[in-house]
This record gives C-alpha cells, sequence and structure tokens, in this order.
C-alpha cells in the first residue's frame, strides 16, 4: 500500500496515472461483478417471470439460445435471466463509482452527477447485460461453456470501461 501511495503522491492528477487507479480499481469492481455474476444465478434461476414487451426486441429467445431453454417462457425471456447479469454489472458499478470518485479522482460527486451516472449506467448496464446473454449463449455449448458466465462479464465489463472512464474523468469528476 506505501508503494501505491508513494506514486499517488508523485503523480498526482495525471491522466495516465488515474487511467492506471481507474484500472486497479476496476479489477476489484470485476471481483465484486463475477463474484456476483456466478452467484446470483443461484437466487434467480427460478424466477419466470417474463421481460416486459419494450425489452423483448434486446432479449430475443432466437438471438440468446439455441433451441429451448428454461430461460424461455411463452416465447419470452425471463427475468431469471435477466436480473443476475444486470444486477451484478449494477452493485460493482456503484460500488465502483463511490471508490473512483473517492481514490481515483478525488472528486466531488454532486446529486446531478450521480443521477445522470445512473441513467448512463442503466443503457449501458442493458446493453452489457444483452451483451454477456449473447456471449454465454454463444459459448454455452462450447468447450467454454463452464467459463461462459464469467468470460461474458470480463467482455461487458471492457465496453464500460472504455465509457466510464472518460465519463468519470472529464464529466462527472472533473476538476474546476
Amino acid at each position: 500500500m506505501f508503494f501505491l501511495r508513494k506514486l499517488d503522491a508523485r503523480f498526482g492528477d495525471s491522466t495516465l496515472w488515474q487511467f492506471v487507479k481507474f484500472n486497479l480499481v476496476s479489477f476489484s469492481i470485476t471481483v465484486v461483478q463475477l463474484t456476483l455474476a456466478n452467484l446470483l444465478p443461484l437466487i434467480f434461476d427460478g424466477v419466470s417471470a417474463k421481460l416486459p414487451p419494450f425489452l423483448s426486441p434486446v432479449f430475443r429467445p432466437e438471438a440468446l439460445f439455441d433451441g429451448p431453454s428454461p430461460y424461455v417462457v411463452d416465447g419470452v425471456v425471463t427475468w431469471g435471466y435477466v436480473l443476475p447479469f444486470f444486477l451484478s454489472n449494477f452493485i460493482a458499478n456503484i460500488y465502483g463509482y463511490f471508490v473512483n470518485m473517492k481514490t481515483t479522482f478525488r472528486g466531488k460527486g454532486s446529486r446531478g452527477g450521480l443521477a445522470a451516472y445512473l441513467v448512463i449506467l442503466t443503457a449501458l448496464i442493458l446493453f452489457s447485460t444483452w451483451l454477456q446473454g449473447w456471449i454465454t449463449a454463444r459459448l454455452s455449448a462450447t468447450a467454454f461453456a463452464a467459463l461462459a458466465r464469467t468470460m461474458a462479464a470480463m467482455a461487458a465489463g471492457l465496453v464500460q470501461a472504455a465509457v466510464l472512464f472518460p465519463l468519470e474523468k472529464y464529466v462527472l469528476f472533473k476538476k474546476e
């Protein structure tokens, strides 16, 4: 820890150092997300409530599954499939917002900034959730089936890092 504090004192607010810290925080976010992505299905696998119609075009069973699936009821994907992906992302990124605010960018968040973050995060997570579902479905019938959820969560994490670093650095926690 002393080593990181020393680097922090030396490089302060340099963009490169912030990017390194952001990635270190992202690693902890990834650990939280991967843990939840693999544990939450144990809770939600039995949920058979169908997704609302506005999400049906995004989570199409024929795009996600090869053949019948316990996650499809009457041709509609269920919350049991989507919730583990969505919640693992959402919880991990809320944790990341506060850690990045305090340690990476040493900024002060605002209520408006948090509200904007939540809106952007929700849209980003819907996309990432779809991406995770799509990747998991593609890998489920391969030799990588046991790692499908983990690999899908990692891909979603890369997409999110590409969006969230500039958002947090240049918009939400921008130094005045």
